[in-house]
């Protein structure tokens, strides 16, 4: 796979994301459950996007140090375009994480605790997708024909379901779930499982918050399906790939809870 990217710009890049999370996660308020209000989200989302923009003109700097003007012009041209596509097309995660929420009853100081493994989760999903597609596409170039159907089909569906109310409680994944665990009827703060007593024993019981979590988790494997065959029509470079879909991703929590706070209100 032909890349940009060497052993310290991943390093830089994989150094600056996880300072951030830590920061985001466990300094300012990440670690306790709260409310987050429209305030924080509001700041943390334009850090993440003026940390985006930051990595881009670096980008620009070195590559331009390093392999020259042209060089620097294109990878970083198709950075910024990678990340204003997966950012866009990352919108519809908000949307889905706002009827979820809804559906379940989520209260919002718990809500946190469940987008942080989100987009983890979805973080460690896409660097296999990423990887995974990028070596296929060196292997069989005719693979970017099939992304491209993979993609038009896809808008079709989407029009014409545009006006079909969805009916969450007859998704196939939840109907599976409450068929095959015990499910608590309350929350139970912060916890996936707990143990209730039943018949004189403690039994393991799965919480609302888990179920919601794993929708989350599935959720964004149909959204990663849909945007990772859209950036590689913009370049195949697995960094500049992988770059602009991790920062597009790790400012979406911000970016809903601001929406959340602004629907409130």
């Amino acid at each position: 796979m032909e890349t940009i990217g060497n052993v310290w710009m991943w390093s830089a890049f994989f150094g600056v994301v996880l300072v951030m999370l830590a920061l985001d996660l466990f300094v300012v308020g990440g670690g306790k459950s709260h409310r987050v209000g429209v305030r924080e989200a509001a700041i943390w989302s334009v850090i993440w996007v003026s940390l985006a923009a930051a990595f881009g003109c670096a980008l620009w700097g070195y590559l331009d140090w390093n392999m020259g003007r042209e060089i620097a012009n294109q990878k970083t041209l198709e950075y910024f375009t990678g990340y204003l596509i997966e950012k866009a097309l990352a919108i519809d995660n908000v949307f889905v994480w706002l009827m979820l929420f809804s559906y379940f009853g989520v209260p919002r100081e718990l809500q946190k605790r469940v987008l942080v493994y989100g987009v983890l989760g979805a973080i460690v999903l896409r660097t296999g997708m990423i990887f995974a597609g990028a070596w296929l596409i060196t292997q069989f170039s005719w693979l970017l024909y099939v992304f491209g159907l993979f993609l038009l089909v896809t808008g079709v569906k989407m029009w014409w379901f545009a006006d079909r109310e969805s009916d969450l409680s007859q998704n196939p994944l939840l109907r599976w779930l409450r068929g095959h665990l015990r499910i608590s009827q309350d929350f139970h703060e912060e916890r996936f499982f707990v143990r209730l007593p039943e018949g004189g024993k403690l039994v393991r019981y799965a919480t609302p918050l888990f179920l919601a979590l794993v929708l989350v988790e599935f959720s964004d494997i149909i959204f990663a399906v849909d945007s990772i065959p859209a950036i590689f029509a913009i370049t195949t470079d697995p960094f500049v790939v992988f770059s602009s879909n991790a920062f597009a991703i790790l400012g979406l929590r911000s970016l809903y809870f601001l929406l959340a706070g602004l629907i409130d209100r």
